[in-house]
């Protein structure tokens, strides 16, 4: 199976690496605006081509793709590999709107191409334990959770890279980039959102950015379900995050995430799996430190997707499963905009 990878910053590391340790799997092409940083990350990782036009490495014999572009970027390489037959695997969020998100499933099916979204914190054995209680009835279905992110993000993080920071070209602040993961855990655990009510604000570093660094949202399910969201990169240090369901017997799990990239299971109270976890951890590794600690869920969720493409199936994560995150994070800022709860569509 010939993949090539479009992007070429820091995540295509996890991206190559991972393809490299599936059977089968020859990374053949890179792809990047910068046609410089193609080239020099083709020869750090030894790929044969490197491209700063995408439309000719797409040309160039190959059976599937892994997108690692920045957000803004993301429909219009899903819609190329579409065009062009490919199977296609993006990095989250999908989109910056469900409007983008929408064009690019359909233009996936229309393609019969699949289509899968990375949202490695869901091969956390925490996270996976979690649903897999919920499924085989150990815990009934949850009717209350939450999530709470106390994240530290300053400026030299936001000025790293121009696209960050802004609405036109990140999408979001907290809730798009580091949150949604953590949505996406507590919708995959609860089930259909409904109902949003949201606010968002710039608190802490309105010099820097303009998109949020603090929210908080109500989220009702389908089920009569409630959920709530409280979220910042304002923390020094930062705290991680915990996300955590519980069912009508009061029996509650969850999954904290700290340091950054690394899942535990801090609170379990199922009976005879009880839980109550301390850390001891660092605070406030770096960026590379945090890819690294998610560098295997990324190689196990890369490994689904190239099995899902052996075997004729859908990936864990499609582009319809990204999509329920990025709804509820878009109908947070509308709420935040226009003061009253949004309905998301059935």
């Amino acid at each position: 199976m010939r993949v090539g990878i479009i992007g070429c910053g820091r995540i295509a590391r996890n991206h190559v690496s991972a393809l490299r340790a599936v059977d089968g799997v020859q990374v053949t092409a890179v792809a990047d605006l910068d046609a410089g940083r193609a080239r020099a990350f083709a020869r750090e990782h030894g790929v044969d081509r490197a491209f700063g036009d995408l439309e000719q490495m797409l040309d160039a014999g190959l059976d599937a793709v892994t997108i690692c572009t920045p957000h803004a970027e993301h429909e219009a390489g899903v819609l190329a590999a579409a065009r062009h037959g490919l199977h296609v695997l993006c990095e989250k969020p999908i989109a910056l709107r469900v409007a983008q998100a929408e064009r690019m499933i359909a233009a996936a099916d229309a393609a019969g191409v699949r289509f899968g979204v990375l949202f490695q914190r869901r091969f956390w054995p925490a996270a996976a334990r979690i649903r897999a209680a919920i499924d085989d009835g150990r815990m009934g279905p949850p009717i209350c959770g939450g999530v709470v992110a106390r994240l530290n993000r300053g400026a030299d993080y936001y000025r790293a890279e121009p696209w960050r920071g802004r609405w036109e070209t990140e999408g979001g602040g907290v809730l798009m980039t580091q949150v949604i993961h953590h949505i996406d855990l507590l919708q995959w655990f609860m089930g259909t959102a409904r109902r949003v009510t949201g606010r968002c604000a710039t608190l802490a570093h309105q010099q820097i950015i303009e998109v949020e660094d603090t929210a908080a949202a109500l989220i009702e399910f389908a089920s009569g379900a409630v959920a709530t969201v409280q979220a910042g990169t304002t923390f020094q240090p930062g705290l991680g995050v915990q996300v955590w369901v519980s069912d009508a017997h009061g029996r509650t799990a969850s999954v904290m995430e700290f340091p950054e990239g690394v899942g535990f299971t801090d609170v379990r109270t199922l009976p005879g799996e009880e839980t109550f976890a301390g850390t001891g951890r660092p605070f406030d590794i770096s960026l590379a430190e945090i890819h690294d600690h998610l560098a295997p869920y990324h190689a196990l969720q890369i490994a689904d997707f190239v099995a899902a493409l052996r075997d004729g199936r859908e990936p864990a994560v499609t582009g319809r499963d990204a999509l329920r995150s990025l709804a509820i994070v878009e109908a947070v800022y509308e709420s935040s905009r226009c003061g009253s709860p949004v309905e998301l569509a059935s």
